[in-house]
């Protein structure tokens, strides 16, 4: 499917927690020679707390609304890799601030390879529950129609983070050269 025609001068990686967008977003940073910018450590240094702490302290909104200020701010960046939290591109302004700038790549795995990968991981707020892997699909099913607003979807089930980087790169330099 072609790209619609935007000037991309970043990438924005998206997609639900565990889909490796850290990882993935620290490969392609050096591919390109971007620098990468991971919201989530934005937040953390802005306030002084982690993800975990602000959610059990302040709450989901309180969160939800300083990621949006940080997405805002990104609006005149150039030359950056972003990396996203999972849920950002659900607020239908962070979706569309990041769409002003960049080429949204969203990556995309199956619930079960989410849960193999995060489950061990405490700082992970929204699976503090009972049934983490029933929480993980629910969230991606609420979460789907956002990541499928992506440029470009790609599955990292069965994808070495360094195939998935290439892959994102090439996307990249191929969007910007018809522009």
């Amino acid at each position: 499917m072609p790209l619609v025609c935007r000037e991309f001068r970043n990438i924005a990686l998206m997609g639900f927690m565990g889909t490796g967008k850290t990882t993935v977003g620290h490969l392609l940073s050096e591919l390109l020679q971007f620098e990468l910018i991971d919201t989530d450590r934005v937040i953390e240094q802005r306030t002084g707390k982690r993800i975990s702490e602000i959610f059990a302290e302040e709450g989901e909104a309180s969160f939800r609304r300083i990621e949006s200020e940080v997405v805002r701010e990104l609006e005149s960046v150039t030359g950056k890799v972003i990396s996203t939290g999972g849920g950002t591109v659900v607020n239908p302004v962070n979706l569309e601030s990041l769409k002003k700038h960049s080429l949204l790549a969203c990556l995309w795995a199956s619930p079960e390879t989410v849960y193999e990968r995060v489950r061990h991981q405490q700082h992970r707020p929204l699976l503090n529950t009972p049934d983490p892997l029933a929480k993980i699909r629910e969230l991606m099913l609420a979460r789907a129609p956002w990541y499928r607003a992506a440029d470009m979807i790609v599955g990292v089930d069965f994808r070495h983070a360094t195939e998935v980087a290439r892959h994102v790169a090439k996307s990249f330099r191929d969007a910007t050269r018809r522009h």
